[in-house]
């Protein structure tokens, strides 16, 4: 420093002293100083004040030399205290050069800055907030300063700070915002420490709402409660409980349509406290904000879903996000299939598509939109005391994309299969119409779901394509192609082949029919058939394990009668003749087994209705592709004579050991309970000749076998006719049955059984000629 420079009004004595490098000498400087300055303030000389205040700035605290800037922070902080209440007036002069040396290399004069801030702060209390933003820029960097001893002189002054603005109420929130949201991002466990301790003292003070700020740093929070520093996720935990508690408080005050977005995020962390916390945030928003929720919906689940496969090491999450699941489901209404585009003008924007931004994105971003209208407050769109629902756009197409990734996702775990489908299902129920929509893209997924490993996924699955094949909103004008293909994916459909009209009889055309004949079926129906058959055929080891487990759900859910009666249809067109009579020996065990089909085997057993003689004709036809399955039906419908004839024809068949396996199976399935009514008709002999006939006749197809023994102990009950003569003067039903079906041209049926027969023993010998294993029937 220059020693002739003039620094008048301070004496050169005191310059010298400034510059000493004894503290001691320097503080008698700065008595002196203080002492000059008061007398410049009785005088009301705010021109010598200045210009002291400038000296000390510019030449002695800006200076290059170590020592001289240690004396211009202590004269600075002597001019303070002589100013008074005063200071204020020169708040900006005596704070800059301070701030300037907190980035000092010297720790001393880092600490020297820290003391003099604090003097000058203490002396003006109050008058330092407009200046709050600079001071707290600077505590948030020694607050992470190496030296213990600035750091401990930085957190005086940080409490000295904080009480200030606890007890004022000029404290400018909006200013400060900004600022907080930038530093809240730093990566240093001091500063993130001090932030927290800011952010917990700003919302106990009442004329701070903090609140309406929360979404420009609740991402930033979110961060910090992932620190390795127990104390500081314990301090942010505290942190983000008081705005839950407030937002439980006050809802109605409360931007969620802001924060979703956030939450979806974090509820997504790898760090198990901030997904928690993260997933019980979204609970409370879902709960309190309700409909306002909906146009996040696509996110929500993304980040929902997975977790609901959790294992017991993450069980809190897991419960917490199946809440969430369930309160997120229940707000989806009938009204969201409306497509008024005049309701839907007041309705939040379009979801947004931040979903998918990774932790990184946002750290680098101060917060995300949640909507596309920055107009948009909660105020406008929610109410908590209010019982009208909020008009919200729901973004269907968002929900099911996830909802499709997910089910095509084979690493998901087995309860979030089941949720996706749950979805499905109640988005069927609630919003057909725009659901339907998505119908085509969703079907192939569907259809492979049958193949998981899982019986509860698969009857859940079977309740979305049951509610897919008989809801109403699935009926189209337009049905396309009786076969049900679908021109775009040929490979996704069995391949039928054209029948002449010449073909079939008029009692078997109703079965060529693309929808049958109940109106709880829609067009989707039978395509749902055609492709769950062609599954079957591709996929042989599905209909081994599964396939009498899916077609009996199914005749629960749907109409049994349809079901049969659409398979048996396409089946009659099938070409592969081995899969046909595989799938016709399924249906017949099923229908004579499956206690689901009870009703089903009471139409069929008298053929009293013209739809039931329909139904049998029908199924008659598809049964021909199995000799055996085809004489068990007639022997459920009690058309004995047909099945007499039948087995007389089989003496002209290839007989395999598969064949006599199948007789032997009948033969045991005689001897069950559902056929307790063919039994005690063997004690009528001379109405029933010919159901004695025809088991005769399996007894002669049979060798010595168990199944022979069974069979001729059973025949050898029947009573002789002569000594029922006397006692017998009743008429059975058989007359009846007689005349109510004698519309059946059974010539024409014993016809097709021939024609089907000839055909599967071409495409056997066919199969020999070309070296093929012969051909073994599956048994089921």
């Amino acid at each position: 420093m220059n020693p002739e420079k003039d620094f008048s009004p301070l004496a050169p004595s005191v310059v010298r002293a400034l510059n000493d490098k004894l503290y001691e000498k320097r503080k008698v400087a700065a008595l002196e100083i203080e002492k000059l300055v008061r007398e410049f303030v009785a005088q009301n000389n705010t021109a010598q004040i200045k210009h002291v205040i400038q000296i000390l700035s510019q030449e002695f605290a800006l200076s290059q030399h170590p020592h001289s800037r240690k004396g211009g922070l202590i004269g600075l902080a002597a001019c303070s205290i002589a100013l008074g209440k005063d200071s204020g007036l020169y708040l900006k002069e005596l704070i800059e050069p301070v701030l300037t040396c907190f980035n000092d290399a010297d720790s001393r004069l880092r600490y020297y800055a820290c003391e003099a801030l604090y003097n000058i702060v203490k002396v003006a209390r109050g008058s330092v907030l407009p200046h709050f933003n600079v001071l707290f820029d600077g505590l948030s960097k020694l607050a992470a300063d190496p030296d213990p001893n600035v750091k401990s002189g930085s957190e005086l002054l940080d409490r000295l700070l904080k009480d200030i603005v606890t007890e004022s109420n000029k404290f400018d929130l909006v200013g400060f915002i900004p600022l907080l949201r930038e530093r809240i991002y730093s990566n240093n466990q001091y500063a993130r420490q001090f932030i927290i301790s800011w952010i917990l003292v700003l919302e106990s003070v009442p004329d701070i709402n903090l609140l309406d700020y929360l979404p420009e740093i609740l991402d930033g929070l979110f961060q910090i409660l992932g620190d390795n520093s127990k104390e500081i996720r314990k301090m942010c935990e505290v942190a983000l409980g008081e705005f839950l508690k407030e937002i439980k408080k006050n809802p109605s005050s409360v931007k969620f349509a802001e924060m979703a977005n956030i939450l979806v995020i974090h509820c997504q962390a790898s760090d198990d406290l901030i997904q928690l916390t993260a997933m019980c945030w979204m609970r409370e928003f879902i709960q309190l904000a309700g409909r306002v929720m909906l146009p996040y919906s696509s996110g929500i689940l993304t980040a929902v879903l997975p977790c609901l496969s959790y294992d017991d090491r993450k069980k809190s999450i897991k419960e917490v996000a199946n809440v969430c699941n369930q309160s997120l489901m229940k707000l989806v209404i009938p009204e969201d299939d409306e497509t008024d585009e005049g309701k839907q003008s007041l309705s939040l924007q379009m979801e947004p598509k931040q979903e998918s931004l990774s932790q990184q994105e946002v750290t680098s971003s101060s917060c995300l939109e949640a909507s596309s209208d920055s107009n948009l407050s909660s105020a406008s769109v929610f109410n908590v005391s209010s019982t009208e629902r909020v008009p919200v756009t729901l973004n269907l197409d968002g929900i099911v994309q996830v909802l499709d990734c997910h089910l095509h996702d084979t690493a998901i775990g087995m309860m979030t299969r089941i949720a996706v489908l749950k979805w499905l299902y109640h988005l069927y129920i609630k919003t057909p119409r725009k659901m339907f929509r998505h119908t085509d893209s969703l079907f192939p997924i569907l259809l492979r779901t049958l193949s998981d490993e899982s019986d509860e996924v698969i009857l859940k699955d079977l309740e979305v394509l049951a509610e897919i094949a008989s809801s109403p909103a699935g009926q189209t004008e337009d049905q396309g192609p009786c076969d049900g293909s679908d021109t775009r994916s040929g490979q996704s459909e069995l391949h039928v082949p054209v029948v002449k009209a010449s073909q079939l009889s008029s009692s078997g055309m109703k079965g060529m029919e693309c929808s049958p004949s109940t109106p709880t079926m829609n067009s989707y129906f039978y395509k749902f058939m055609i492709n769950l058959l062609k599954r079957f055929s591709s996929e042989r080891k599905l209909l081994e394990t599964r396939g009498a487990f899916i077609i009996r759900q199914l005749c629960l859910l749907l109409n049994a009668e349809n079901i049969f009666h659409s398979m048996a249809d396409i089946l009659l067109r099938e070409e592969d003749l081995k899969f046909a009579s595989t799938m016709v020996h399924t249906l017949n065990t099923i229908l004579l087994t499956s206690s689901e089909l009870f009703q089903l085997r009471n139409q069929l057993k008298d053929l009293k209705t013209p739809e039931s003689r329909n139904l049998f004709c029908c199924l008659y036809r598809s049964w021909c592709h199995n000799p055996v399955t085809t004489v068990s039906l007639c022997f459920l419908t009690q058309n004995y004579k047909h099945a007499y004839d039948l087995i007389q024809k089989f003496g002209d068949l290839e007989v395999t050991v598969d064949f006599l396996t199948e007789v032997d199976k009948l033969v045991q399935l005689i001897e069950c309970p559902i056929f307790t009514y063919l039994r005690l008709q063997l004690l009528d002999v001379k109405n029933n000749p010919y159901l004695i006939k025809a088991l005769y006749g399996l007894l002669m197809l049979l060798p010595q076998s168990s199944a022979f023994q069974l069979l001729s102990h059973r025949l050898q009950c029947v009573p002789n006719p002569e000594l029922l003569q006397a006692t017998d003067s009743t008429k059975t039903t058989l007359g009846f049955k007689k005349a109510t079906a004698t519309n059946i041209d059974y010539l024409e049926l014993l016809q097709h059984f021939e024609r089907v027969q000839n055909k599967h023993l071409e495409v056997r010998h066919q199969r020999a000629g070309r070296g093929e294993p012969p051909d073994r029937r599956v048994v089921l």
